[in-house]
């Protein structure tokens, strides 16, 4: 039966209205008289916002909502920043596919004050706006002599309190402030050799019920190849670590000539301990080289990081 109706949920910041919108559009084109309606929710994430996202517990911090509208048959498609999703899904629900990745870097964002400084510059003291555990490890490793503060809310309110003066820097996502039009506050690409990126950023993942081949067949004209291959490799690297969107792990991929080159770190959140380590293989079989790399990691000790990660940050029953 040909598909007349598809529903999207969404979340309802802007960044994510941007994203769901941009596929609304690709697939109003690909598939003309298709009728496709947007709904856009709130999650847990998006309504807690004194709390550091790892205090919260992140098992589908911005996903639940969305995936329950899917399993009560009030949505097709949920679309999701593949980062936030997490690597093991609902029963009944699947990653249908994955879009074509923005640059996937980290990046740093300064206010008035500090045009003149790059990362290796900033002044001993210097604030640096994060939530991620990530790029928290990361950069103190690196740099011991910044102090690090927690920044909640979207973009545009962080960027709102990087320009009051609450904060000297901040590192964002650089393909979510290309998307909401704020690439020219890009002051700098942060390099692999400091800040792995998070496991699927700057993808998109289309999620979907399982058992709706039409709604499968529909979206299969977003996925991209080299981006899907790439991102199920950091996400079997994620999962077989058991890791969530709040650790400290990091990842970096490439294709070249059919051979996926994975690089990937886990970090102690003080960045005193930092365990890096790559693993390669056939393009065509990720989920292989993400499983490999993770017990490179394991085999160093990155089980015992995590653990002790997941017993200082987990939520207070």
């Amino acid at each position: 039966m040909a598909l007349t109706e598809l529903r999207i949920a969404s979340r309802r910041s802007q960044l994510a209205m941007v994203q769901t919108n941009w596929v609304k559009a690709e697939l109003e084109k690909a598939h003309p008289g298709l009728n496709i309606t947007v709904e856009a929710m709130a999650t847990q994430g998006d309504k807690i916002l004194d709390v550091a996202l790892a205090k919260i517990g992140d098992k589908g911090l911005f996903t639940k909502e969305l995936e329950a509208q899917m399993l009560v048959d009030r949505a097709d498609i949920a679309v999701h920043s593949l980062k936030d999703l997490p690597t093991n899904l609902p029963e009944g629900l699947m990653l249908g596919c994955i879009t074509e990745r923005e640059d996937p870097a980290d990046a740093l964002v300064v206010n008035a004050k500090n045009q003149a400084h790059k990362l290796d510059t900033l002044p001993e003291g210097a604030v640096v706006g994060t939530s991620s555990l990530r790029r928290l490890a990361q950069l103190r490793h690196h740099y011991p002599h910044l102090i690090f503060k927690d920044v909640r809310g979207n973009v545009i309110t962080r960027l709102e309190k990087l320009d009051s003066g609450e904060y000297d820097c901040l590192i964002l996502a650089a393909a979510g402030l290309g998307r909401l039009g704020f690439g020219d506050r890009i002051h700098q690409l942060i390099p692999g050799n400091i800040s792995l990126h998070a496991v699927g950023q700057g993808a998109l993942g289309i999620e979907c019920v399982e058992d709706k081949p039409e709604v499968k067949e529909a979206i299969k004209v977003l996925e991209h190849t080299t981006t899907s291959q790439r991102c199920l490799a950091e996400r079997a690297f994620l999962r077989e670590l058991e890791g969530g969107c709040q650790v400290p792990i990091g990842v970096n991929s490439q294709i070249n000539n059919g051979e996926l080159l994975l690089t990937g770190m886990v970090a102690s959140l003080d960045g005193k301990r930092l365990i890096r380590d790559q693993a390669a293989g056939a393009a065509n079989e990720p989920e292989s080289i993400g499983i490999e790399l993770a017990g490179k990691l394991k085999q160093k000790g990155a089980g015992e990081i995590l653990k002790e990660i997941f017993d200082e940050v987990r939520p207070e029953a």
